[in-house]
């Protein structure tokens, strides 16, 4: 009786862990992303000159995967929801080009919450340096955002990593 009124508890612990994690972490909402591709690579060691004055340089150690990523926000999908991300981090660099829309991203280490924005029509890309620097990615025109990203992890790591609780920093 004893042995089942532990595994009782166990399971209950269990539970309530995956709820609380569910409750706590923020959540993507309007917001879907699509792997169109996957690569693994071994070592990359890569440098090109190819104007004077621009260069290329890229260097790991270790495999490495290469992802290509479909983002789409859409607040139809949530009720006229600001359809976001979440906030988020991700093990390695994104190179993000807004395809459609226009995106809004924030820093989860910026005390002053300021928008980044990014446009299809304006200024359409940024770097995510990844790493842990954790940001959310909002579409706050109420119109369809999309964008095309490329990332390079550690082959095997998970992706995108959800983070709970929110950094504080941003209203949302």
């Amino acid at each position: 009786m004893k042995r089942k009124s532990i595994w009782a508890l166990a399971l209950a612990l269990v539970g309530v862990a995956v709820y609380e994690g569910n409750v706590l972490a923020t959540q993507s909402q309007g917001f879907t992303s699509t792997t169109l591709a996957k690569a693994t690579f071994g070592d990359i060691d890569s440098h090109v000159v190819a104007e004077p004055g621009w260069q290329e340089k890229l260097k790991t150690h270790g495999d490495s995967d290469l992802y290509v990523q479909q983002n789409t926000w859409d607040p139809s999908t949530c009720g006229g929801c600001i359809p976001s991300s979440g906030w988020h981090t991700h093990p390695g660099p994104s190179l993000v080009i807004v395809t459609q829309g226009t995106v809004t991203e924030y820093d989860g280490d910026d005390p002053t919450c300021a928008p980044h924005v990014y446009s299809a029509n304006g200024t359409n890309a940024f770097i995510d340096i990844g790493g842990g620097a954790v940001h959310i990615i909002r579409d706050e025109s109420g119109a369809v955002a999309k964008t095309m990203v490329v990332q390079l992890i550690p082959a095997g790591a998970q992706r995108r990593q959800d983070v709970t609780p929110a950094p504080g920093n941003c209203p949302f």
